[in-house]
């Protein structure tokens, strides 16, 4: 049976990564490839794989929407995000509001729905999905004018946790008739806890993961995901809204100040993509598209609704205050794709005690179909109708990308009592062309040395120098400059204030790599890679 069972999760991996493949060639969304991959397995596909059990789907789905949020938030560059932070959050909490209302007033008013099951119908479908989008703006390379794709980030990575709280005081609301109080106090909990823990557990797993040095490899990997699923689990076991903390603490760890993100994000990268491979697949597993026909029409009709009416409209009503072009905000009202968490809170409403009369899993299966099919297929063309490409810019500034792998080389030189260097300072020493000393290990004590470090016999020296080996004797972090934070007085390296155990070893400048000194002077966007002492 567990033969079996491997043997089908190889086979149907190896599928979405073919199908990934003829997607890009064929333009088609990649994960719209995995939801048809899922219905060609499905009771009404091919292979006749009869899986209907809500429940357990909505189990993988939370999983999966766990590493999937993390991973938002651990990508989301915060010094991009940081000019457009607020019209973005308000899109996600606002915007998410109003979307969800004035859907469910078309069910309601149009298409005859119940009004609680109306207003659950545009709760579930609130949120954008952010997977959908940068899929596609990343597969086809499109930066945005006036950072609309950060914008776009932040708000469709940020608005999944507000759907979520709608769609829990409804459901509340239909199970038990909550009060007004009662849904207040939910909404208060969920949010409490939330950005406690989410800050809580983030700041926290940034402390251990700057503080320890761990000797066993992967270990901070284990300790990241460690915090992601706490982030998650703690607050949503006191009706705290864990989706939003795990957000926040993926950008507190995504754009802190710590070590071996160069493993981190290769893996997060790994692990995100099968989630979103597993989640796509067993939603279209699922689905039963001979249930389809019937749920078609409504189905349609609230997607139409939802692309031209109720988006739009909530869009230029939260950006009226706001800078922007026309066609930033026809943009942004066109880029609102639902997507996957649409799906697994609509699976949420199956299975809660609540009754409900419509088929709101097919409903909303034919909207992130019409979604991502027609919207995500015109977004590359409707940026380009808008003029809203950016031709100079690169999408990938809109994520916290990290170096995989900077070209130095670390080299290790032992100064017995009989060398030339031992008993004087650094400054004093004439090191190779193009190198710099990084580290100094005596004894059992690693130290980043200055300019009056004194060398002393039996000291073990790390120089670095542009090749393509590391080391694993430096522990490096990241930093990129914001100009706006230096004053024109303070530009220059060797005028800025030092902090104790760190040294400035390498930096990238756009596609060039610069071996430091101390007249070196900082340009904006210059990626620091920094060697720190860490405390055991």
């Amino acid at each position: 049976m567990l033969a079996s069972l491997l043997l089908f999760l190889a086979v149907v991996m190896l599928a979405c990564t073919v199908f990934l493949k003829l997607s890009s060639r064929l333009g088609i969304p990649a994960l719209l490839a995995f939801l048809f991959l899922g219905m060609l397995f499905g009771s009404d596909g091919l292979f006749k794989i009869a899986f209907d059990d809500y429940a357990v789907t909505e189990q993988i789905c939370s999983v999966a929407l766990v590493f999937i949020m993390f991973y938002g938030g651990f990508g989301t560059n915060w010094r991009a995000a940081r000019p457009v932070a607020v019209p973005s959050i308000l899109l996600s909490s606002a915007g998410t509001l109003l979307t969800a209302l004035l859907t469910g007033g078309f069910c309601h008013f149009v298409l005859g729905m119940p009004i609680l099951q109306g207003l659950l119908c545009g709760a579930v479908l609130g949120s954008t999905d952010a997977a959908s989008v940068f899929s596609i703006l990343r597969a086809r390379n499109l930066a945005l004018k006036e950072n609309t794709d950060s914008l776009l980030e932040v708000e469709s990575g940020s608005n999944d946790p507000f759907a979520y709280m709608l769609t829990a005081v409804l459901l509340a609301a239909m199970e038990t008739g909550i009060t007004p109080g009662g849904a207040a106090l939910l909404l208060v909990k969920q949010l409490a806890f939330g950005l406690a823990f989410g800050f809580g557990v983030g700041a926290a797993a940034l402390w251990l993961l700057r503080r320890v040095r761990f000797s066993f490899p992967g270990s901070d990997v284990i300790l990241v995901v460690a915090a992601a699923l706490l982030a998650y689990a703690a607050p949503t076991l006191l009706d705290g809204n864990g989706f939003l903390s795990v957000y926040i603490a993926g950008i507190l760890l995504g754009n802190g100040e710590i070590g071996h993100k160069e493993t981190l994000v290769p893996f997060f990268d790994g692990i995100t993509s099968i989630m979103q491979m597993i989640l796509f697949f067993v939603l279209g597993l699922l689905s039963y598209p001979s249930r389809m026909p019937a749920v078609l029409l409504p189905g349609l009709g609230i997607a139409l609704f939802l692309t031209l009416g109720a988006r739009p409209a909530a869009v230029f009503l939260l950006m009226a205050p706001f800078r922007g072009s026309m066609g930033r905000k026809l943009l942004v009202s066109f880029s609102g794709l639902r997507g996957a968490a649409s799906v697994v809170f609509a699976v949420m409403a199956v299975i809660s005690p609540a009754y409900i009369e419509m088929d709101i899993f097919h409903i909303v299966f034919v909207v992130v179909l019409f979604s991502i099919l027609v919207q995500g297929s015109l977004l590359p063309a409707v940026a380009r109708r808008l003029d809203m490409i950016d031709t100079q810019g690169n999408v990938r500034k809109t994520f916290t990308d990290y170096v995989d792998e900077a070209p130095v080389q670390f080299i290790q030189i032992a100064v017995p009592a009989s060398h030339a260097w031992c008993g004087k300072a650094v400054r004093e020493i004439l090191l190779p062309p193009g190198t710099i000393l990084v580290s100094l290990r005596r004894g059992e004590e690693t130290l980043v040395p200055t300019g009056s470090t004194v060398l002393q016999p039996d000291d073990l020296l790390v120089l670095c120098a542009l090749e393509q080996d590391k080391a694993p004797a430096a522990t490096l972090t990241e930093k990129v400059v914001d100009i706006r934070d230096l004053p024109e007085s303070r530009r220059r390296l060797g005028d800025l204030p030092r902090r104790a155990g760190a040294l400035i070893v390498l930096i990238r400048r756009g596609q060039e790599y610069l071996i430091p000194n101390g007249d070196t002077v900082l340009e904006d966007g210059d990626l620091l890679i920094i060697n720190n002492t860490v405390a055991h």
